[in-house]
Order: structure tokens, then C-alpha cells, then sequence
């Protein structure tokens, strides 16, 4: 196979590659969470949930093939191991625990915002470490979705009332007898 000559020196591919093994095991340890957590809620949001967590992990299916292939582009090899995931992931298994479905939205909450926060990191990197732009600018493709994932599994369980015009409404005090 011929060199790759992309305008990259081997160690600025290699330590791109890196950083999308990284960001490929945690969206495949946040994809097993999503189908898990898809399969066990329960309760009075469970049809919203359920179809709302499908939605998220078909996007992350496809999240998760875009980034092997970006690996591949680089001339890299993706980890494709669950060992290989596990060492690699920044977000934690929750194995055996079951939590209530706001629970798990909050779990996925966090998880998207460690996601987010590596994307960030690892954009910075591309580009000005690395100076792999075209890296950069997929991986900040990746990072906008996982902030409007974040964003829905927010409003789901923030539950605050808001105007017609975006504003909160005003809460009343009300002052006790006597003072």
C-alpha cells in the first residue's frame, strides 16, 4: 500500500486517530446505555422515552460508523472490542443498575455533556495540535449533535414553566401571617 501523503506527518495522523478511538469508545459505551436504558424504562413517560431513546441511538449508530471510517481515512485500524472500549472510554458503566426514568435521563445527560466536553478538547487539539482541520470540523459536527441531544434530555427533566415569549413567569412570595 502506498504512503499517505495528506499533508500530515505520521505522528499528527496517529495522534488524531487516538483521539477518535477515544471519542469511538464513549459513543459506543453511551450507545449500549441508550439501547439498555431503551429497553427498561418504565412508568408514565414510558412511550416518549422509548421512542425518544431510539431516535438517540440510531443517531449514535451513525455517529459511531462516521468516526470509524474517519479513523480509517487517517489510515488508522478503529478499536472494535468491548475491552478495547472499556479502556478507552472516559464515561462509567453503570452495570446492574436499573435507575427510575428520570434517572436515566439524567445519566444520559451527564454522559452527553462529558461527550461534549471531549469534543471540545479534542476539536482544540485536531487543529492547532495536530493540525488536522478537517478532523477538527467533523468532530465539531459530532459535538453540536450530542449538545442538542444534551439539550433535549434537559428540558425533559428541568420541567420549568416559560411564557409564551421565552421568559419565566414571575413567582409570587408570599409573605406569612404576622410579619
Amino acid at each position: 500500500m502506498p504512503r499517505i501523503n495528506i499533508g500530515l506527518t505520521d505522528e499528527q495522523r496517529q495522534g488524531v486517530i487516538n483521539l477518535l478511538n477515544q471519542d469511538l469508545a464513549d459513543s459506543y459505551l453511551l450507545l449500549v446505555k441508550t439501547k439498555k436504558y431503551h429497553w427498561d424504562v418504565v412508568g408514565p413517560q414510558f412511550r416518549s422515552l422509548h421512542e425518544l431513546w431510539e431516535e438517540h441511538y440510531e443517531k449514535l449508530t451513525e455517529s459511531i460508523d462516521a468516526i470509524a471510517e474517519r479513523v480509517r481515512t487517517l489510515g488508522g485500524y478503529p478499536v472494535g472490542s468491548m475491552e478495547g472500549f472499556l479502556q478507552l472510554a472516559t464515561l462509567k458503566e453503570h452495570a446492574g443498575d436499573v435507575p427510575s426514568a428520570t434517572g436515566m435521563v439524567a445519566n444520559l445527560v451527564q454522559d452527553h455533556e462529558q461527550l461534549i466536553r471531549n469534543l471540545r478538547d479534542h476539536v482544540n487539539r485536531s487543529g492547532d495540535e495536530f493540525q488536522d482541520q478537517g478532523t477538527a470540523d467533523f468532530l465539531t459536527g459530532l459535538m453540536e449533535e450530542h449538545e442538542e441531544i444534551a439539550w433535549m434530555l434537559r428540558s425533559f427533566i428541568e420541567g420549568q414553566p416559560i411564557e409564551p415569549n421565552g421568559t419565566q413567569p414571575a413567582t409570587e412570595t408570599k409573605t406569612p401571617v404576622g410579619v
